[in-house]
């Protein structure tokens, strides 16, 4: 099944109104709760990410819907403590735009691998995604304020993506969750174009 024309201008246009990711500044933070409740929603490479995640995870339906939501903010944890802890993790911006390319792909596409490769997947993006926000955590004045308020913000970016796959039960749903992914990889394709 192939995407409207008509969905993919609009993704297209909407696309160009949007800022440029903006998630790994590490200029012009504050400390706190609400500094790291606000970091993941104003980069749109974060946002694209992890509403794919949810996204995916509702369109896997059961275990994923829940499992992939939970292991992206585990595993996050632990590459901000690498991050945190300077170890370094080649190509992390590339591994943040290609986890919207590929996260967007599999739900335009209606791909339905099994659970563990989606786990694997999704485990390993966000490893990248955890990296970078580790290496500006320790500039914050409160780091476990501010991680308390990521991961929040994580998870309710989590539950977007969910609520909105939650569409497929019905047909015309089916196409709406497609385009969005279509537009998250779209997404991701620009943030990789900026990234290198």
């Amino acid at each position: 099944m192939t995407m409207p024309a008509h969905l993919l201008a609009v993704a297209t246009l909407l696309l160009g109104f949007a800022s440029g990711a903006s998630a790994h500044e590490t200029t012009g933070f504050g400390g706190g709760f609400s500094s790291g409740f606000m970091h993941p929603l104003l980069g749109w490479d974060h946002v694209a990410a992890m509403v794919a995640v949810g996204l995916w995870g509702a369109f896997l339906k059961n275990p994923a819907i829940w499992l992939l939501p939970v292991v992206f903010p585990l595993v996050m944890a632990v590459g901000g403590a690498l991050g945190v802890a300077g170890v370094p993790l080649p190509g992390v911006e590339i591994g943040i735009a290609a986890s919207a390319i590929v996260l967007g792909s599999m739900v335009l596409l209606a791909l339905r691998p099994p659970l563990w490769v989606a786990v694997t997947l999704v485990g390993v993006f966000a490893l990248f995604h955890g990296h970078a926000h580790g290496t500006e955590l320790p500039h914050a004045a409160g780091p476990l304020a501010y991680s308390v308020g990521f991961v929040l913000a994580t998870g309710l970016l989590h539950l977007c993506g969910i609520a909105f796959g939650l569409l497929t039960r019905w047909r015309f749903g089916k196409t709406l969750v497609r385009a969005g992914g279509a537009v998250i990889a779209l997404a991701g394709a620009i943030f990789l174009i900026r990234a290198v």
